[in-house]
């Protein structure tokens, strides 16, 4: 079973990290925007430093970012020459609703991202759209607490209506949260909570979930009424967890781990809450708010593919000394001694993306999508502007051929692949330039400064000809 010959070969960007033109074509105030690049960046993320407004202390990466809202046009053409047959965009909110509650969507919001739809169109590349990506009013964070109330799913809903009708016969990919499991990570930057002292953080995070759960479901629930041919995919922060070592504790501990992650998957693809999670909130003294129909709107609507991305493994075990943190990603988890690691001490395992697939599909028996895969480097051009970027080079060879395995050999069924910042934009952990991750440069250092010049790196001449092989010439 080789890979299809519709295989979605592209690259993926989110509105917060890309666009910039924060406050034009009316557009609101979103969470992303006020959290800030430097030393105080995780705590705002993680909400436990409550930063609702800008601060001139302080540099707002998103609020220029890399300026695709002007330059769309020469971002999209660079993309159709290395022969993109999927983008994966997401669309910012406060564009469309720039309060979050508005009763008419704003046209100027709508009408550039159909301009952005057509581009991709008019090249043969098949968007992919993520419908809320790391993005919330902040005027809902403010006025509602955000996603604690359950006022947000009406306003999702009206979001998603007003999209899907607008865009029913431009996109046919639908993402509805992006990783959806960051919420119990970066529970600002993922879903603009924010807590006070002494309250049950947890309490408040799965409720949350069970919002954008629903809100999920009522997604596409709408959707397959606006138009029966869209394709409805959830999203999660993928990677599995390996034990430290054989002994069964350790072994445990990292399927917990596993559970974590999975049980937002568990819902929006199988319908109902696991057994596992319900026991869990029994010991954890939570009892979430339901609604009538919640459960069978959830069982009803389940997504059509599984989504995820994938940067590393990771690594648990069950005794406290041993379970100490490292510096890698937003996530907890130890020092894999078998794993290289990159600049920014993520750990790196292409074997680990095939274990990760299998997993998922073993789960789930439903088509996978890896929407996000990349890696941050430092990219130092030379006397002539060009950039050699081998390191980046190997790092997808090595994935390709990893998840080349899965289908080919396991018989997974996936869809497509889209590395993450196909053209260096914002990172969204550390809010620096520098840690870059395009096929495309672009002239910009962390403080902002920059012309914004894009230029092709080694990688994109390699990643057109993997993309007109079908995956074939890795060379």
């Amino acid at each position: 079973m080789a890979l299809r010959k519709d295989f979605l070969w592209g690259g993926a960007t989110a509105a917060n990290q890309c666009e910039g033109g924060y406050l034009e074509g009316n557009k609101g105030l979103s969470t992303v925007d006020v959290i800030p690049a430097g030393r105080d960046r995780v705590s705002v993320m993680k909400g436990k430093m409550k930063m609702l407004e800008c601060n001139d202390q302080y540099f707002y990466p998103s609020h220029e970012a890399i300026d695709f809202y002007h330059r769309y046009k020469e971002d999209i053409s660079l993309f159709a020459e290395m022969g993109f047959k999927c983008y994966r965009l997401s669309i910012a909110w406060t564009r469309i609703f720039p309060n979050g509650d508005d009763a008419v969507p704003n046209e100027e919001g709508l009408k550039f991202y159909e301009n952005v739809f057509d581009e991709c169109l008019k090249y043969g590349i098949e968007p992919l759209v993520t419908i809320t990506h790391f993005d919330v009013p902040l005027h809902l964070v403010k006025t509602i607490g955000s996603w604690r109330s359950r006022k947000m799913i009406d306003y999702y809903e009206r979001l998603c209506e007003t999209i899907f009708t607008r865009y029913k016969d431009k996109v046919k990919y639908w993402l509805t949260f992006n990783e959806i499991n960051m919420l119990l990570h970066l529970p600002f930057g993922s879903s603009g909570l924010v807590f006070e002292k002494g309250e049950n953080e947890e309490a408040v995070k799965y409720q949350a979930a069970h919002y954008q759960l629903v809100a999920s479901a009522k997604a596409t629930e709408i959707a397959r009424k606006i138009n029966p041919e869209f394709k409805i995919g959830c999203m999660l922060a993928g990677a599995s967890t390996y034990p430290y070592t054989c002994a069964p504790e350790d072994v445990w501990k990292a399927m917990e781990r596993d559970r974590e992650h999975y049980f937002f998957v568990d819902v929006q693809s199988r319908g109902e809450y696991p057994n596992y999670a319900k026991k869990m909130f029994e010991r954890m003294n939570i009892k979430l708010k339901m609604e009538d129909g919640d459960e069978e709107l959830l069982k009803k609507n389940t997504v059509d593919f599984v989504s995820f991305s994938y940067y590393g493994s990771r690594l648990t075990s069950a005794d406290p000394e041993v379970n100490t943190q490292t510096a890698a990603n937003l996530f907890p988890t130890l020092r894999n001694p078998y794993l290289k690691t990159s600049e920014w001490g993520w750990q790196i395992d292409p074997l680990g993306l095939r274990i990760t697939l299998n997993a998922l599909y073993d789960r789930y028996q439903k088509p996978l999508f890896i929407v996000e895969n990349g890696l941050g480097a430092v990219d130092t051009p030379d006397e002539n502007g060009h950039i050699e970027d081998d390191y980046r080079i190997e790092y997808l060879r090595e994935h390709i051929v990893a998840f080349k395995a899965a289908v080919e050999e396991d018989g997974v069924d996936l869809l497509g692949y889209t590395t993450w910042g196909c053209i260096d934009l914002v990172s969204s952990s550390s809010g620096q330039m520098s840690k870059r991750y395009g096929f495309i440069y672009v002239d910009k250092d962390d403080d902002g400064n920059g012309t914004m010049k894009r230029s092709k790196k080694k990688s994109f001449y390699w990643y057109k000809k993997v993309i007109s092989s079908n995956g074939e010439d890795l060379e």
